[in-house]
């Protein structure tokens, strides 16, 4: 207290004690691709299609980024940094003009054929990328920069080395989710669809969607990811993150590359491949929201994702305990502040129970912070958390009532 020597009023502000916790952006995405022009290895952030046309160019033949931004934007997709992997351009000699009287525009004279769009042959080694030191990283290591990504996406990139090295990304940053994509075409039947290594940080999308490509002016098969990662942010923003991102209109898609039956998806859903089926008057939809993880706590895409945030939350909003002093005084406010926290995720809906008690529980008490773990300068709060799982399998059962049933 200030040593006052005047008589008189003082007024003096005090800390409430209070620190609320805030929950991040869980929609935010890190594109990896070749792009028509622009800046090359710069994580850009884009808000909208118009911006990125802008400085990256739009739809093109040497990649599908263009096509997944388009999409990212036009199923509810907000915030995006791109990452341009396209290697400088090598200068071209001028072409020699056109003899007088010669129709140089032959266009108009060409056939219409169908477009071929792929990714770079390198386009694995390119995302893997390098890290050289400050200001000189490449690839995945430039996102390691931006804390604020929580998708990952490398729209088209089949490769296995590829994605294992976004899946080992999202691994280390701890509070990142990969979607992935399947390839294009499948060389024998539905049951030999490669699928990525074992992770609980991603999701894998099968079959790719048809959209219509305004540049060329004709139909494409694309990647489904850009989209996927448009209806995760469309399902964040009305529902939040705890919903599963899936019965969800899959908007610019007007067809797909394969229509899956019962049966077949009957493979797939058991393995983590997750489908995007077309359904008579409903339209086309995400019809899956699995990990490609087998251990069966993490089994579901928002219950994962809602763990990220909910870690990546008390990590950055309980920052103003380091270097306090570690008394039961300092214990209780964690409790407190924790606690709030979780209540507002359980009033959204993401935590099952009727009751805080039942949904989750904080504790930091002498048990968990005994007198040699405090001389190491630690401090240990355990929280449990009951996550509301999707209904998958809506089961009812009919059976007939005789007059004799009461």
């Amino acid at each position: 207290m200030p040593n006052y020597q005047t008589p008189g009023v003082y007024v003096e502000e005090i800390s409430s004690g209070s620190k609320p916790i805030e929950a991040g952006a869980t929609n935010i995405v890190g594109f990896l691709g070749v792009a028509e022009k622009g800046p090359i290895n710069q994580a850009t952030l884009v808000t909208n299609w118009t911006q990125y046309t802008k400085t990256f160019g739009g739809l093109h033949e040497g990649g599908w980024l263009g096509h997944a931004v388009y999409q990212f934007f036009q199923n509810g997709g907000t915030k995006c940094f791109i990452n341009n992997l396209a290697e400088p351009a090598k200068k071209k000699d001028a072409a020699p003009a056109g003899k007088a009287g010669e129709k140089t525009d032959a266009k108009k004279d060409e056939k219409k054929e169908p477009v071929e769009i792929k990714n770079p042959d390198n386009i694995a080694k390119l995302i893997i990328g390098k890290d050289e030191g400050l200001g000189k990283k490449s690839g995945l290591y430039l996102f390691d920069e931006i804390p604020d990504i929580a998708l990952i996406c490398a729209p088209g990139v089949t490769d296995p080395a590829a994605q294992d090295a976004i899946l080992s990304h999202c691994e280390r940053m701890r509070f990142r989710f990969a979607v992935l994509d399947s390839p294009e075409t499948l060389a024998g039947g539905i049951d030999t669809i490669p699928k990525p290594r074992d992770s609980m940080m991603g999701a894998y999308y099968f079959p790719w969607v048809q959209m219509y490509d305004p540049v060329h002016d004709q139909n494409v098969y694309c990647p489904p990811s850009g989209g996927i990662c448009g209806v995760y942010g469309r399902v964040d923003g009305t529902r939040g993150v705890h919903k599963a991102p899936a019965n969800e209109i899959f908007k610019t898609a007007i067809g797909l590359k394969y229509n899956l039956t019962d049966a077949e998806q009957e493979l797939l859903n058991p393995k983590g491949i997750n489908c995007i089926r077309e359904f008579p008057n409903r339209g086309i939809r995400v019809w899956g929201a699995r990990t490609i993880s087998s251990d069966p706590e993490w089994r579901y895409v928002n219950i994962r994702r809602l763990f990220c945030m909910v870690e990546q939350a008390l990590q950055n909003g309980t920052n103003w305990v380091v270097f306090e002093p570690n008394t039961r005084d300092l214990w209780k406010k964690i409790v407190r502040n924790i606690t709030a926290f979780l209540l507002g995720i359980w009033r959204s809906g993401a935590l099952f129970g009727d009751t805080p008690e039942e949904a989750f529980y904080v504790r930091c008490d002498d048990e968990l912070n005994p007198p040699e773990s405090r001389d190491l300068g630690y401090v240990v709060c355990e929280i449990g958390l009951a996550p509301a799982k999707p209904a998958e399998f809506v089961v009812f059962r009919v059976s007939q009532k005789t007059e004799s049933d009461s």
